[in-house]
């Protein structure tokens, strides 16, 4: 199993919001610019997670992105539901009904939620302060 790239980016994107002592927006140019990637890949990330409700978008001079969520509150499962989605990552092709095979796939699938809902980003990003600078 794979996540996109564009999880990886938004993980470490909300690391470095969780992570930082001020409140005060993050424009979209820096934040492109040190994490190495385009302005228009790195904004539809950030489309996903404002639409996802762990941030916020404000228009203007003085805009940028905030938290929008607590951050104590926001977990990897929030993350990786804003950019992947809700869909299982096993479907049976075989035209089975009750397909054994899918179902152990299932309960795989639900453990994995259980953990990633689980683990906090701000838990993570306080125990290993580095990490949430965007360290490459």
């Amino acid at each position: 199993m794979k996540y996109t790239k564009a999880t990886n980016y938004a993980l470490h994107i909300m690391a470095y919001i969780i992570s930082r002592e001020d409140s005060a927006n993050l424009s979209l140019q820096p934040l492109a610019s040190h994490m190495n990637i385009s302005h228009t890949y790195l904004s539809k990330v950030l489309t996903q997670l404002v639409k996802a409700g762990l941030i916020q978008s404000t228009p203007g001079m003085n805009g940028g992105y905030c938290l929008r969520k607590k951050k104590e509150d926001i977990s990897f499962w929030d993350v990786t539901q804003a950019i992947e989605g809700s869909a299982s990552l096993f479907t049976c092709e075989m035209g089975e009904e009750k397909c054994r095979l899918q179902q152990v796939m299932r309960d795989a699938e639900s453990c994995m939620e259980s953990y990633l809902k689980d683990k906090k980003l701000y838990d993570v990003v306080r125990e290993f302060p580095s990490q949430g600078t965007l360290e490459k």
